[in-house]
């Protein structure tokens, strides 16, 4: 019997169309930030139970992003069931609970989970529906005289609503208001975003972008030309040279300013827009205000840190002066939340800025993950955007600090944490990976990525770098450097590299090599310094310029050493390599004890017979070791297997297995340490 082909469900129209426009809408950040905002369609289908026709609302679900949104992100649910809520809402006090009601009404499985602003969707008595966290919007929204602006941009067509925390009550609030104002295409949402609707799904998205459109041209036509004041001598941004050197020298500190509560991933910003922002006169009272859309603050706190020293400032007493800040932020951090905390608050979940602002230079933001992060920044300057287009035209202000609080320590927000994945084992570490474009270096940093760190793949050619790091994903996951190991000064380039891509440093493998086999009458001074320039001197400039990054940070970190079983056996016509091999086991003892007082473990394993995927075989070495040993080429990987005690062959994949181990948290108070991965050579165990 044929298995009949499985088919996918077709896609309602009304829910296509609404996919469509979705990602139209979120494609443009003009429009609204990522994972911001929320779109529906109502439409009609037929009910697989009754066999008649039911009335469903479609709308974006919880924690999807609008630009890349499939039908698996939405949610369904009954719009009569939906709106049979409105009777037995038990008042605003008590609206939290109507979330979990979203669960009744949900038409079969339901698709994503419901998100806060369903009822705003389900209540509003238009087909389609956009709600979304525009710059131009949230400039008119968060304006001292927002509601004024918005009756003088829009006439009657557009309707202020009131600051209200996303609900329920939101929903019935704005419900009424477009019920009663019949010509309102939308409403600017006090202190938050707009909503727009339609009778069709190209109506809506017109209306959405007429609003948007609308708001950027007046605040461009009307707004005043320095809304941020004048700038301030000495805050002007640095040279792009001069900057980047700047904040690579910062970011390992700031990162560990960051990282106090729980590591954290960083993500380095000098656009124009923040440069200007730094360099103004109003920087200081208009970031202590902190910002106002709940998806902005949720995502980089309350308010940014600022360093408030010139760029001109040594970077001795800038770093000095982010300790101080540090220091001011946790306590003022404390305050905010002992004020309006109470006893059904959840704890305070760390007191550690999300957004470090360094005048002349540029924005440090940080999240669990190197995407989150980066989010962050970019909703920072959706903020700066923000507030540029409030104070051009009036004066910023955004809701209160209690009000924050009230959507930062919601108990629907501390479910949402709840609910997310177990992070992976190495999540939140950045690891930079020497001679990773192939062989063991390439499963290395496989291995790691895999297990959630961020991932620096350092080669000499920059090109199969950059290609193996796409292999491992986008620049959130994996970037390639450059990277002459042999060179202090490219050494730190890269290293500089990774703290900016990423914000720090927390893992570096030092496995670049290559090796010539040669007997000693036949081996050549210039094989010798080669061999010892490329792994010796190598690693000790990779783990100096690395160290000092881990130091800075103040989090501990791991230094691991690719050796060799050569380190310890005396095999023939390898003097050089062996010696090489040698000199890089005892740095790992030697630096195991001048770096423990900071943290940083430092480890070794001592692979042998890596034949298959290995670049230094590859190169000439596998066929030497043949001719040596008496094999024919291809079979030299089971030739080392055969002596080996477990006769198994050792892969690239194995060693990184090893790597996996000892930097992860199993392995936590293990330093100083050789790792055989060799299948058991009895001659080269260590003890």
């Amino acid at each position: 019997m044929t298995k009949p082909a499985e088919t996918t469900p077709a896609v309602n129209p009304a829910a296509a169309a609404l996919l469509a426009r979705s990602n139209r809408l979120g494609g443009d950040k003009k429009n609204t930030n990522f994972a911001g905002g929320n779109t529906s369609a109502k439409g009609v289908e037929r009910d697989p139970v009754t066999g008649g026709d039911v009335e469903l609302l479609w709308v974006k679900g919880s924690g999807g992003d609008l630009g890349t949104l499939t039908a698996a992100g939405l949610s369904t649910l009954r719009l009569d069931r939906m709106r049979a809520l409105v009777d037995v809402y038990p008042g605003l006090e008590r609206e939290d609970e109507m979330v979990a009601a979203f669960d009744y009404c949900l038409h079969g499985r339901g698709g994503a989970a419901p998100s806060i602003d369903t009822a705003m969707h389900g209540l509003v008595n238009k087909p389609h529906v956009d709600h979304l966290h525009p710059d131009s919007g949230i400039a008119i929204a968060t304006a001292a005289d927002g509601e004024a602006l918005t009756a003088e941009i829009f006439g009657d067509e557009v309707v202020w609503v009131p600051w209200r925390r996303p609900g329920f009550q939101l929903g019935l609030d704005i419900a009424a208001i477009q019920e009663a104002n019949p010509q309102a295409i939308g409403c600017i949402l006090g202190g938050h975003g707009i909503t727009a609707w339609g009778e069709t799904s190209e109506e809506s998205e017109r209306n959405s972008l007429r609003i948007i459109d609308t708001a950027a041209a007046y605040i461009a036509e009307h707004g005043a030309p320095e809304p941020f004041g004048a700038v301030v001598a000495g805050y002007e941004p640095l040279s792009e040279a001069e900057r980047r050197a700047r904040a690579a020298a910062l970011a390992p500190t700031i990162r560990g300013i960051a990282s106090h509560d729980k590591p954290m991933v960083g993500h380095f910003t000098d656009s124009a827009e923040v440069l200007d922002f730094l360099s103004r006169e109003k920087l200081a009272p208009l970031s202590a205000l902190g910002t106002s859309c709940p998806d902005h603050f949720l995502r980089t706190k309350v308010k940014p840190m600022v360093l408030d020293l010139p760029a001109t400032a040594s970077l001795e007493d800038q770093l000095a002066r982010l300790h101080e800040l540090h220091e001011a932020y946790r306590a003022d951090y404390r305050a905010y939340y002992d004020a309006h905390a109470d006893e059904s608050s959840p704890a305070i979940r760390g007191a550690d800025p999300l957004i470090v602002l360094v005048p002349g230079v540029g924005m440090f933001s940080y999240g669990a993950n190197k995407q989150t992060a980066r989010v962050a920044g970019e909703f920072y300057v959706n903020a700066i955007n923000v507030m540029r287009g409030a104070e051009a035209l009036s004066t910023y202000a955004p809701i209160s600090d209690a009000e924050k609080f009230r959507i930062e320590y919601w108990a629907l927000e501390e479910a949402k944490l709840r609910r997310m994945p177990k992070p992976k084992s190495h999540q939140g570490r950045i690891a930079l990976v020497t001679g990773a474009a192939s062989g063991i270096g390439k499963a290395i940093a496989t291995r790691l990525a895999a297990e959630g760190a961020c991932v620096v793949v350092a080669d000499l050619d920059l090109e199969k770098a950059q290609a193996a790091a796409a292999e491992l994903g986008n620049a959130d996951v994996a970037v390639g450097v450059a990277a002459n190991v042999a060179d202090a000064d490219a050494v730190q380039a890269a290293i500089d590299e990774a703290v900016l891509a990423f914000g720090g440093l927390d893992l570096v493998v030092n496995n670049a090599g290559l090796s010539l086999s040669k007997p000693l009458l036949e081996t050549t001074e210039a094989d010798w310094n080669l061999q010892h320039d490329v792994m010796a001197k190598g690693s000790f400039l990779v783990s100096k310029a690395a160290a000092r990054a881990l130091i800075d940070q103040g989090m501990g970190g791991d230094i691991i050493y690719i050796s060799s079983k050569n380190s310890v056996f005396a095999g023939p016509n390898n003097i050089a390599y062996s010696a090489t091999k040698a000199d890089q086991a005892h740095q790992v003892r030697l630096l195991a004890v001048e770096l423990g007082e900071h943290g940083v473990r430092v480890n070794g394993i001592n692979p042998d017979g890596v034949v298959r995927g290995s670049g230094i075989f590859a190169s000439g070495w596998g066929a030497n070791r043949a001719a040596t040993y008496g094999v024919a080429e291809e079979d030299l990987g089971q030739f080392y297997a055969n002596r080996t005690i477990l006769k198994r062959e050792v892969v690239p994949e194995n060693v990184a297995d090893a790597v996996y181990v000892l930097t992860g948290p199993e392995l936590s108070r293990t330093t100083g340490l050789h790792i055989p991965v060799d299948s058991g050579v009895a001659a080269a165990f260590l003890r």
